[in-house]
């Protein structure tokens, strides 16, 4: 592959939807409320991008330290096991990602005020010890709790603050409901790669509670976060629910594939999970444009 390709996979574009889906699903909210701000959700959106890249890189090169990825790995070639990215390239491109990020959410400072540099600092610290760390959050069967966290709740709920200047028990619902799809994601990863990740002791929730685990906590996180939105879309009238409908037909065709295929024929799996989790929160928002019916507090 060339140069730029690598470092394209490298990205892991087909799980970017994650990041961008939080963002819809908190301006969807402001929509509701009719305090909609273009400019600083476009901010939201490419910050939550460039820290998206950035974990991914620091999960490629760090991973790669503690010898986690293997040469010929079931999921999509890591450049850097692979010998196609020197690793210290990988660490320059981690932290220059990282702190682009940072600057970006710097100017998110006008709209929200200061505190918001705590909030980001914790968002890049959190980007980090998702894979590095005395306890990488990725190697101890915290995995899911940190993408219900920092893909779900966090920027839901601050996507929503920095346009509506408040934070409402519906925005935290929503991000529940959109950590929970995120999560998702990243169980079809470790449903891959179980027999990889025990073979070298990296502990997540499939390699400790095994493959059935996995299967019925994907079909009840998209189930779940159904139900939390469920007065969202009903906002705008019983015929919402046709989206969320769809989505679980989306999502019970993706488990059947789940449970009747091994490892990298899971790979279309992960990119439409993250996709169905897009058009989810998409969904969403055109619906609360729609409706620009107040939230409920």
């Amino acid at each position: 592959m060339s140069k730029t390709r690598i470092w394209i996979e490298a990205m892991r574009l087909r799980t970017l939807p994650v990041g961008a889906s939080a963002v819809l699903a908190g301006t969807a909210l402001a929509c509701l409320d009719g305090t909609v701000r273009l400019l600083p959700a476009a901010i939201c959106l490419l910050f939550a991008l460039l820290a998206q890249i950035a974990s991914n890189f620091a999960n490629e090169y760090f991973d790669y330290r503690a010898g986690i990825d293997a040469p010929g790995r079931q999921g999509p070639r890591r450049g850097v096991t692979e010998g196609d990215i020197t690793p210290a390239a990988m660490r320059r491109a981690t932290f220059l990602t990282l702190g682009l990020a940072c600057l970006t959410g710097l100017t998110l400072v006008n709209w929200g005020g200061w505190w918001l540099i705590g909030a980001g600092a914790i968002i890049a610290l959190g980007a980090l010890a998702y894979s590095a760390g005395p306890c990488p959050l990725s190697r101890n069967a915290l995995g899911e709790t940190a993408v219900l966290l920092f893909f779900g709740i966090v920027p839901v709920c601050l996507t929503y603050y920095i346009q509506a200047g408040c934070f409402t028990l519906p925005a935290l619902l929503t991000g529940i409901a959109v950590g929970l799809l995120a999560s998702n994601i990243l169980v079809v990863n470790n449903y891959r790669d179980r027999h990889d990740d025990a073979a070298v002791g990296k502990r997540t929730e499939v390699t400790l509670w095994g493959r059935r685990y996995a299967l019925w906590g994907y079909a009840l996180r998209g189930v779940l976060a159904t139900a939390l939105t469920i007065p969202l879309w009903t906002a705008a009238g019983w015929w919402a629910l046709l989206f969320p409908a769809i989505y679980l037909l989306m999502a019970a065709a993706l488990l059947r594939r789940m449970a009747t295929n091994e490892g990298a024929a899971l790979n279309p799996v992960l990119g439409l999970t993250a996709m169905s989790e897009l058009y989810f929160t998409l969904s969403l928002l055109i619906v609360a444009a729609a409706t620009k019916t107040p939230t409920v507090i």
